[in-house]
């Protein structure tokens, strides 16, 4: 899958702008490869929410059907990572999911293999909260 872009760093302003053109936009969920922090060469198909835009690339957050922010197990740390955006169309199981906020992907709109489904504008609000308040975003 080589040629990903590295993470994003640094302040954005998030957006929530879907349209319902068949383009991915801010504020929808899509599938896309997203490589594995420690060996970037490899990584998986998973859902992400899009969140922004930095020049030509798409700003994304990967989706997890792991709980994060639940149990006796999660740290104050790994809970501030992680938003619960509940169920949706992303998730064929219609498993409860979770944004994980302290990574921010950098996806190139050709290497979107296909779009999930719209998050609803209170949970998008909610994870852009996070974006605010764990990044400094606007």
């Amino acid at each position: 899958m080589g040629d990903f872009p590295e993470d994003y760093q640094g302040r954005g302003v998030v957006s929530y702008a879907p349209k319902p053109d068949g383009e991915p936009d801010p504020g929808e969920i899509v599938w896309t490869w997203v490589p594995y922090e420690d060996d970037p060469a490899q990584g998986k198909d998973r859902p992400v929410l899009l969140i922004g835009r930095d020049r030509e690339w798409l700003l994304g957050l990967m989706m997890t059907s792991k709980d994060h922010v639940h149990g006796s197990e999660v740290d104050e740390r790994t809970h501030r990572d992680y938003v619960d955006v509940g169920t949706g169309a992303w998730d064929e199981r219609r498993r409860p999911s979770e944004v994980r906020v302290d990574r921010i992907l950098r996806i190139a709109s050709e290497k979107i293999r296909r779009e999930g489904t719209v998050l609803i504008a209170d949970r998008f609000e909610q994870v852009a909260e996070a974006l605010r308040q764990r990044h400094g975003w606007q």
